[in-house]
Parts: structure tokens; C-alpha cells; sequence
């Protein structure tokens, strides 16, 4: 029962984020002038809704999405003589495109207001593998007939730490190891790896970069080589990642607003991969192992949110809501009809075309013809059916869990 509850749960919660999608939408074109004819939640047969104004607002039985319906948003668009000098179309380009960006900025806010309460309550997760210095320990090796998932014997004071001796400190940020950037903790560790002896580190620490002679000492580390287990010689230092950042409810703000831009990024690299990702989505509904880096529907979102409100793993649940919010604003965006920035990249078009006429001496030409676009636009709608249903059939038959 506490599973289907948190599944509920979260699911309202993407709900919330689609009716703030179309509100977006709504708002901005009342605010310009434009009629909005209808604001539903949901597709499918209407459950309930009232009118207000000239607005009728509803929900409707399957709640996949929602839409907002503005007159005369293309020139296709049948209108009543009332909504003739309010049709969409009609308005400048720029109102238009704010309009239609209006829904994907709603996800952002909405990502960046949970991102806000996640960092100031709980920390923020260490997204982009930081080399950031939580602690630094002793150095020890490993053996043979040891477990990996225990954790190390305790260090005792007569232990060396090759990091503290040096001075490095918790919070130190590793830039640099012997002139060699180190972006990620794993590019330090790949950089140390094949040292030993006095080396050169560089860290920022207070805005300002240090560097400190470390003398890196040699450690046997457990590794699996084909069968067997193996002892593999590789430079250490003795420190531990910080994996949480954590902020008060002041500088919260611009942790968030740096923790958002690597969403950005990550949310930006996930779209690109996702094609090259959906034959290993085929492989898991043929009984292959889910690979968790494959692409999820709403309902395996729904899913592993609320499985993490099951076990009362409120950081996951908003770091998920967010990374929705992100993922669906960014989607959005791109220049394909029917989705919001096709329909900005329409805008655009008419746009440019238009200045090219003017500078020849013509006049503006007419709005775009929506049905030379349809046949694009149903190709579209297709291969994103085909995306969804293979999704929702991989999220039901071997779903990816927090196990």
C-alpha cells in the first residue's frame, strides 16, 4: 500500500507539473490580449468543467498531458468573428514566441523552486563528480580475502595520510596534479593512479589556487581482472570525495543556480544519447537485463518516485521531480512540430523570411500554410508514439527499481 500511495503521490506531482505547463501557456496569452478558449488537465473524456469568463477550464479522464487551447494559434485555425482581431497569429512574433516558451519556462522555475528546497534542506548531490575533498584518511591496501563491500579498517594516529601531511583540507577543490587539470575525481584518481612520490598538486581553496608537494604513496587496491581477484598497484593520496554539498537557506540560491546549469548539461547530453539508447530498452522487454542509463516513460518515473517515498528518500523524490521538470522544458523545445519550439521555429521562419522580403522591396508574406508542415508533423507524432509505447512496455515488464 505505501508503494501505490507514493506511486499516486508522484504521480500528482508530474500532474502539477503539466497543469503549470499549459498555464504558462494560458497566462501569457490573457496577459497579451490573445483569447484562450479552453484549459484542460488531461486527454480523453471530459470528467468535469466549469467556465469562467471566456475561458472554460476542466479535467479530463487520462492524465497524460494536458493542453491549452488559444484561438487562432495557427492560421488553420477556424475562428468566430469575435476572434478574429484576437487571433494568435495576428500578434507580434515576439508575443507569440513568449507564449510558446512559456510552458518550458514553467518546468524550469518549478525544477529550480524544488532544487532550491533540496539544497537548503537536504544538500545537493556531488552531480558532476566534483573533485571536491570531503576528508582525508590514511592509506591502506587491500588483501586478497577481503570483502568489498566492507568498509576499510579505522586508521590508527600512527597511519600516514599523505593528503594531510601535505596540507590539503576538507573542502579543497583538486584542480590540477602536476599541471594536469583535473575536472572530475575520477580523472584525479586516473591521474594518480601511475605515480608514487613527491607530486605536485594544485587545489582552489578560498578563490584562490594552492599547490602543495604531496608524496603519493603506493597502494594495492582489489580488482576483478576476467575470473579472478586480483591486487593492482595505483597511486593514492588518502582522501574522500564530497558527495553532498550542503547550504543554509542564503546560499542556497547560488548553489542552486550552479547545481541547475549542470542539469542543463546533463538534461542536454541525455537527449542527444537518447536514440543510441532505445535498442538496449528492446533488449530489457525481451527479458535482457535493464540497463538503469536507458530512457523511462512517466509511468517508470512514477515508479521509482514512489518507490524512494516508500523508503523516505525525500532528496530522490525532489531530485527526480526536478530532473522531469528540466527534461520535459528542454524537450519541448526542440524545433519539431507539434511540440512548442516547432512552432517557435515556424515563428522564426516567418520572421526572417519577411526581413528577406522587405530588404527586396516586397511585402510581408502571409502565415506559414500549417498543412504543407503535416506530414513532417504526423512522422513526428509518430516515432514519439512509438518511443512512448516502447517505454511504458519496458517500465511494466522489467522496470528499473532502486535495487
Amino acid at each position: 500500500m505505501e508503494l501505490i500511495f507514493g506511486i499516486v503521490l508522484f504521480a500528482l506531482g508530474i500532474g502539477l507539473s503539466v497543469a503549470l505547463h499549459e498555464a504558462g501557456h494560458m497566462f501569457t496569452a490573457k496577459w497579451f490580449g490573445m483569447k484562450v478558449r479552453r484549459y484542460f488537465i488531461g486527454f480523453g473524456p471530459k470528467i468535469f468543467s466549469f467556465k469562467r469568463g471566456e475561458t472554460e477550464y476542466g479535467l479530463k479522464a487520462i492524465p497524460g498531458g494536458g493542453f491549452c487551447d488559444i484561438a487562432g494559434m495557427t492560421a488553420m485555425d477556424e475562428l468566430t468573428p469575435d476572434e478574429e482581431k484576437r487571433a494568435m497569429w495576428r500578434y507580434p512574433a515576439w508575443k507569440r514566441v513568449v507564449v510558446m516558451v512559456a510552458g518550458s519556462i514553467s518546468h524550469f522555475i518549478l525544477g529550480f523552486i524544488l532544487l532550491y528546497i533540496l539544497a537548503a534542506s537536504m544538500g545537493l548531490p556531488n552531480l558532476v563528480d566534483k573533485p571536491v575533498i570531503a576528508s582525508t584518511s590514511c592509506v591502506q591496501n587491500d588483501t586478497l580475502n577481503q570483502d568489498p563491500n566492507t568498509p576499510r579498517p579505522q586508521c590508527s594516529p600512527s597511519d600516514r595520510s599523505p593528503a594531510r601531511d601535505a596540507g590539503l583540507q576538507a573542502g579543497d577543490l583538486v584542480v590540477a596534479v602536476n599541471g594536469k587539470d583535473t575536472k572530475t575525481f575520477s580523472d584525479l584518481r586516473a591521474t594518480l593512479k601511475p605515480l608514487s612520490g613527491p607530486q605536485q598538486i594544485t587545489v582552489e581553496r578560498d578563490g584562490q589556487d594552492r599547490t602543495f608537494t604531496v608524496d603519493v604513496a603506493v597502494a594495492q587496491r582489489l580488482a576483478q581482472k576476467g575470473d579472478q581477484r586480483v591486487l593492482d598497484p595505483q597511486g593514492s593520496i588518502g582522501v574522500f570525495q564530497e558527495r553532498i554539498f550542503e547550504y543554509n537557506a542564503w546560499n542556497a540560491v547560488g548553489g542552486t543556480v550552479g547545481f541547475t546549469g549542470d542539469m542543463f548539461v546533463k538534461t542536454w547530453e541525455g537527449l542527444m544519447r537518447f536514440p543510441e539508447r532505445l535498442p538496449a530498452v528492446v533488449k530489457a522487454i525481451g527479458g535482457g537485463e535493464r540497463d538503469p542509463d536507458t530512457p523511462i516513460s512517466v509511468v517508470g518515473a512514477s515508479r521509482l518516485g514512489g518507490e524512494a517515498i516508500e523508503r523516505g528518500l525525500w532528496d530522490l523524490v525532489l531530485l527526480l521531480l526536478a530532473s522531469l521538470n528540466f527534461f520535459i522544458g528542454v524537450f519541448n523545445l526542440l524545433p519539431l512540430l507539434p511540440l512548442d519550439g516547432g512552432h517557435v521555429a515556424v515563428i522564426v521562419y516567418e520572421k526572417v523570411r519577411n526581413a528577406f522580403r522587405r530588404m527586396r522591396g516586397k511585402p510581408a508574406g502571409g502565415p506559414v500554410d500549417y498543412t504543407k508542415l503535416m506530414g513532417l508533423t504526423m512522422v513526428v507524432v509518430f516515432i514519439g508514439g512509438a518511443v512512448m509505447l516502447l517505454t511504458i512496455t519496458a517500465d511494466i515488464v522489467n522496470p528499473i527499481t532502486l535495487n
